[in-house]
């Protein structure tokens, strides 16, 4: 194996040009990570043209040249080829030992692990939407036989786009998957239903809706401060108010049960998601 370098003089291929690897590559030259240290392997001609126009990133149709020289491999591809792209890359992940950082959903570690050389280093993450205006979320997790400098590597992409958060197990990924990865349309619901109660007072449709998105984009903008979130809420609330009216009304309507509810569902689904593609995968490569 090659001796491990600093994370922002890495190597970094990603398998799979689409809409998130673009957030996070956007989210690494902003790093200071070299543009010619950036490979992407894909397939749609157009794709890749944007990736150089836009980027001066490498791109090449074939995975395998874009994984010769990498440290690290970011596999974003959609869940049902995963395994095909890993299987295909084996010889190069044999002789280079990349860190593999998976951001393809519900993929869980054991199934990625059959597809690729035994002792690779695989690392799972969950981005979510808003890295794709580097405001995003990303959770990590990597078993303990991945080391420190290892981790580095995985955490320099995974904050590419936002914040990165390192998980205590692998299930944890199925909550940060109905928290954060589908967190942001419960937000929108919430807009959204806000704007058209706020219509149905007598506001007109699209004041309403402006009014609720940019509330909720200031309210965003409260929370990030790092002010703990029940504390954002009560500066908002003053005692006898209007605030705490319509709070009140949420309470007894059984709002806070209605959310964990709904992330509940939200996660079970996710793990019933991984055992349906993990039994879906071929066999390990021979």
């Amino acid at each position: 194996m090659r001796p491990m370098q600093s994370p922002q003089s890495a190597t970094i291929a990603f398998i799979g040009g689409g809409n998130m690897a673009r957030a996070l590559i956007a989210g690494l030259l902003r790093q200071a990570v070299a543009p010619g240290r950036i490979h992407v392997g894909e397939p749609a001609a157009e794709a890749r043209a944007a990736l150089q126009r836009e980027w001066g990133v490498k791109s090449s149709p074939d995975n395998a040249a874009a994984a010769r020289d990498a440290n690290l491999l970011v596999l974003a591809v959609k869940p049902q080829q995963a395994a095909q792209a890993l299987q295909a890359l084996y010889p190069t992940l044999l002789e280079r030992k990349p860190v593999v950082l998976s951001i393809a959903a519900g993929l869980r570690l054991a199934d990625l692990a059959r597809a690729c050389p035994p002792a690779t280093a695989v690392v799972r993450a969950m981005p979510n939407r808003p890295a794709l205006l580097g405001a995003g979320i990303t959770g990590l997790y990597a078993p303990p036989s991945v080391t420190a400098a290892q981790r580095a590597l995985a955490e320099l992409v995974g904050a590419a786009a936002g914040r990165a958060v390192w998980l205590r197990t692998e299930a944890e990924l199925d909550v940060v998957t109905a928290l954060s990865g589908s967190g942001p349309a419960y937000f929108f619901l919430l807009a959204e239903q806000m704007a058209q109660a706020a219509a149905a007072l007598g506001l007109a449709p699209a004041t309403a809706a402006l009014l609720a998105a940019e509330t909720l984009y200031g309210a965003g903008l409260l929370a990030h401060e790092g002010t703990a979130l029940a504390e954002q809420r009560a500066a908002v609330t003053s005692s006898g108010g209007t605030t705490e009216a319509a709070l009140r009304v949420l309470q007894q309507g059984g709002f806070d049960a209605l959310i964990a509810r709904a992330l509940q569902a939200a996660s079970e689904r996710s793990a019933q998601l991984a055992d349906m593609l993990g039994s879906a995968q071929p066999a390990e490569h021979q």
